[in-house]
């Protein structure tokens, strides 16, 4: 049995792979130097690395990302459900606010009022365990953030722009805002309250 081997005539390129020089030449069809293949190749590396690293810094961004978005889920997913036991809240302050303690003789209705008392408390509890506090700023300076004005009133003593009543209190949810505090704030007849007062 004999092996044919394939002739190579005149004009007639072997098919070694070995021999292909394709990556030697440039686009002009000149020959190029080693010095312009290793910085070509350079080049190319340096591309890739480039696109590399864009790739993971945009990963790491999206990583991130999910985990901000995840953190805030978990941190205010409450909100709509503690926004309705607002007005649960706002209830029974106002059951013991109808019904001073000073009036009440009879010993059924006092432990009644004890009970709505404990029960507020209960409530204001497990709202602290869970990050959302109570916004009640009487005699402290008006903050558009956390306030809401419903009237303006001169009050002698009072500086303009303390809260001098509290009609409804705020809340927050960890550091936002669920429910702004409705307000009543003086409105001259002492000095302004400034961020001077403040610092001093």
């Amino acid at each position: 049995m004999t092996e044919e081997k394939e002739e190579v005539g005149p004009g007639m390129p072997a098919n070694d792979p070995g021999d292909s020089d394709a990556g030697d030449f440039s686009d002009d069809g000149a020959l190029r130097s080693p010095e312009d293949r290793l910085a070509a190749v350079e080049a190319e590396l340096a591309d890739t690395k480039d696109r590399l690293l864009r790739a993971l810094a945009e990963t790491e961004n999206v990583r991130r990302r999910f985990q901000r978005e995840r953190e805030d889920a978990q941190k205010y997913a409450i909100s709509g459900f503690a926004k309705d036991l607002l007005t649960v809240v706002d209830n029974l302050r106002r059951a013991l606010d109808a019904m001073p303690e000073a009036e009440v003789t009879d010993p059924r209705t006092r432990s009644l009022i004890d009970g709505v008392a404990a029960t507020e408390r209960e409530l204001l509890a497990a709202f602290e365990r869970y990050g959302l506090k109570r916004i009640d700023p009487k005699g402290e300076r008006f903050d558009h953030n956390f306030h809401q004005a419903i009237f303006e009133a001169e009050r002698p003593g009072a500086p303009a722009g303390t809260v001098i009543e509290v009609l409804q209190p705020g809340y927050v949810l960890h550091d936002r805002l669920l429910r702004p505090a409705m307000v009543g704030v003086a409105k001259g007849g002492g000095k302004p309250v400034d961020d001077s007062d403040d610092a001093a």
